[in-house]
């Protein structure tokens, strides 16, 4: 009952009769200790378990270690009250095993038939015909809302105001000019090309009142040079 058991062997004639003769006696002992009714008060269709068990044979006795047509090992049966009927449980009446076989059944469902349990018609009880209770549902996710990206900020260019434009000054007419500045002329330049005496110092007192600064002519201005 409890562990894989292969195919009954077929009773002897032999077993058959010693079986027989000891239920009579059995019997004829105890006649007041009968099971209650057949019909299980769990829902358990203890027929059809015991035809898985044994071919429904309730007096059977392999050899294996298992008895009856529930096939109780004689632990079972006796710590479940069986030995008020019967030392072991092929020598106890149907009704009887069935009854033994309820308060098994009330204290560990039908556990201890894993493969012909499944055949008892109950459902529940740990190896009856009972659906598998749905898995749990998983935990939904927690809702993460995204946050929008910040915008990239953009810098504006700082515009340097331009510097401002020196108009070039009025160039004026001078008594005694004889010379009229062009591009790339300095002071420096012009008086070593002309040989003024003095050189450019000479140069720059004697146009003051027109070159306000030693180092910057405008092309177009006429210095007085001799």
């Amino acid at each position: 009952m409890a562990s894989y058991r292969g195919k009954h062997r077929k009773q002897s004639n032999i077993t058959r009769t010693v079986a027989r003769v000891v239920v009579a006696g059995a019997v004829v002992a105890a006649p007041m200790a009968v099971a209650g009714t057949a019909s299980a008060a769990s829902g358990v269709n203890w027929d059809a378990l015991a035809k898985c068990e044994s071919g429904n044979r309730w007096n059977i006795n392999t050899g294996n270690g298992f008895y009856g047509g529930l096939q109780f090992d004689r632990g079972t049966w006796l710590s479940n009250g069986g030995g008020q009927y019967a030392p072991y449980a092929h020598l106890a009446t149907r009704e009887q095993q069935i009854a033994v076989a309820e308060r098994l059944y009330a204290a560990r469902k039908l556990t201890p038939w894993p493969s012909c349990g499944k055949k008892a018609g109950v459902a529940g009880g740990g190896g009856g015909n009972a659906k598998p209770a749905p898995a749990p549902k998983p935990a939904a996710k927690p809702v993460v809302k995204k946050q929008a990206a910040p915008k990239p900020v953009v810098s504006k260019p700082v515009i340097k105001p331009a510097a401002p434009v020196q108009p070039a000054p009025v160039v004026t007419d001078k008594n005694g000019a004889d010379y009229t500045v062009v591009a790339g002329d300095t002071l420096s330049t012009i008086a070593s090309k002309l040989q003024v005496n003095g050189g450019w110092k000479a140069l720059f007192e004697r146009n003051k009142d027109i070159v306000k600064d030693a180092d910057l002519i405008f092309p177009g201005q006429k210095l007085d040079v001799k």
